[in-house]
């Protein structure tokens, strides 16, 4: 409810609304827009973020004066990410000492109410009025338990259908407009980056709950089973309430590997659409669902570090060493209680004379202004020598990106799949260079298992100087590809 003292709260204490007040909104907004929003990127680590910011600012103190934003890139990050802000999220992966930065639900939320303040060329209505009426017919039939009421339903949706079908037939076939292409494209753009918006505060929440976990189990000083019973239940209703519900349902949509195709196909179609293509959509819708997948796996392994945190507190092995660092402080305390009524003789600890270091302002260097590199304007002028360029169109450029993609699907219905299997479904293009780029990809990217007693010929067709075709073939021992 938005009352007077409910805005007010929100005024002085939400992240969100302490961004849009900031002075400094529009370099927050935007950099972090580019960063993060626009390709979709979960988490960066420090350096590559605070490299990116300052350039940022190297590009905003040449336009507005070297006053503005003086401070340096790090020092901006660390602000926006301390409690009095709540703009970005700092942590440390397991494993690694470089902080990682990711953007808070809260953050999001005002950059996607920024976007909407943008004038819009177009704004359609009609789409969305058809949404909500598709959504209450759904929860309408959904809900009536009525058999015969279900059934009177059912039927006049197949008499519509039977009557659409017969129109069809008789060639009367109903198209869609460019206005009412255009309404719903729009419609389809708005709800893919608002899902994407909503995977991050699902993340954040799932966050919330295991850092109630771990702060039960480093307070917790009762039995062991009361505090997993606490724990689990804890977990359950997570995964039983509406959001654990729906977010599951949504995973298994997703990772079906026949409405994944699904979905690429019907993509490709409405792009190529003339009245699409000329609201010229931006190159990321291509590939939403494959960013949607990305989300919620980031999501995946949120809940992963929680099943993580609950294996280390059931090891057996952190507690017997918790049992023997508690044997070692009771025997320092046996021993402290034997020596307290005979202290050893002589000066048991010394204390250093206490002493400032004393340092004169002139001794200190002067500030040194960096050296701007100096540009000399010469006019380049064409030369005279004859040179053959056909040798730059004729490298060879291996799109490894295209090839993850084909090993990825071939392992969504499978759990693991061969290199020769692969080539069978998508045979080289490239030839070796395409070879070689599937066997760096398995060493970087990749799971797999090489198999030294089961080779495996490799063929591909290729062509002599001559122009004549030809097959080649080589011969490697067995890759495989794990999920």
């Amino acid at each position: 409810m938005l009352d007077f003292a409910t805005l007010d709260a929100l005024r002085a204490h939400h992240p969100a609304w302490r961004l849009l007040r900031s002075d400094h909104a529009p370099l927050v907004a935007s950099f972090l827009y580019r960063v993060f929003v626009a390709p979709n990127v979960r988490v960066m680590p420090a350096a590559d973020l605070a490299e990116a910011l300052e350039d940022e600012l190297y590009a905003l103190r040449l336009h507005l004066g070297e006053s503005a934003f003086p401070r340096a890139a790090l020092d901006y990050l660390n602000d926006w990410a301390s409690a009095d802000r709540g703009w970005l999220r700092k942590f440390y992966k397991p494993g690694t000492d470089e902080a990682q930065f990711d953007l808070t639900p809260a953050t999001e939320k005002a950059i996607a109410w920024l976007t909407q303040l943008a004038q819009r060329q177009f704004v359609g209505t009609e789409s969305r009025l058809l949404t909500l009426f598709d959504l209450l017919k759904q929860m309408s039939e959904g809900s009536e338990a009525d058999p015969a009421k279900r059934l009177a339903e059912l039927q006049k949706k197949r008499d519509e259908i039977d009557a659409e079908m017969a129109r069809v037939q008789s060639g009367d076939v109903a198209l869609l407009d460019d206005t009412g292409l255009k309404d719903r494209f729009q419609q389809f753009t708005q709800g893919a980056r608002e899902l994407l918006t909503d995977f991050r505060e699902v993340e954040h929440n799932f966050r919330q709950l295991d850092r109630r976990v771990r702060e039960r189990i480093a307070l917790w000083e009762g039995s062991k089973g009361t505090l997993l019973q606490a724990i689990m239940g804890e977990r359950d209703a997570i995964a039983d309430s509406d959001q654990g519900k729906s977010f599951r349902a949504f995973w298994d949509f997703l990772l079906s590997s026949r409405r994944q195709e699904e979905l690429t196909q019907l993509l490709e179609r409405v792009l190529t659409l003339p009245a699409v293509a000329a609201l010229q959509p931006e190159a990321r819708i291509r590939r939403v669902h494959y960013d949607w997948m990305e989300a919620g796996e980031h999501t995946q392994r949120t809940v992963a570090v929680l099943s993580q945190q609950l294996r280390r507190f059931l090891d057996d092995q952190a507690w017997l060493e918790n049992r023997r660092i508690m044997d070692l402080l009771h025997g320092i305390e046996s021993k402290a209680l034997a020596l307290r009524g005979t202290p050893p003789p002589g000066t048991v600890m010394e204390v250093s004379q206490p002493g400032t270091d004393i340092e004169l302002p002139m001794e200190r260097p002067l500030f040194t202004p960096a050296t701007r590199p100096v540009i000399a304007r010469l006019v380049l002028q064409a030369g005279d020598e004859d040179i053959d360029a056909a040798a730059l169109f004729e490298q060879v450029v291996v799109d490894k990106a295209r090839l993850s993609r084909h090993i990825r699907q071939a392992l969504q219905d499978r759990s693991q799949v061969t290199l020769h299997e692969l080539l069978s479904r998508q045979p080289l293009q490239q030839g070796l260079a395409e070879l070689v780029a599937y066997l760096q990809i398995a060493s970087d990217d990749f799971r797999t298992v090489v198999d030294e007693a089961m080779p495996e010929p490799i063929l591909w067709q290729a062509v002599t100087v001559d122009g004549e075709p030809m097959t080649r073939s080589a011969r490697l021992p067995r890759v495989i590809f794990i999920r």
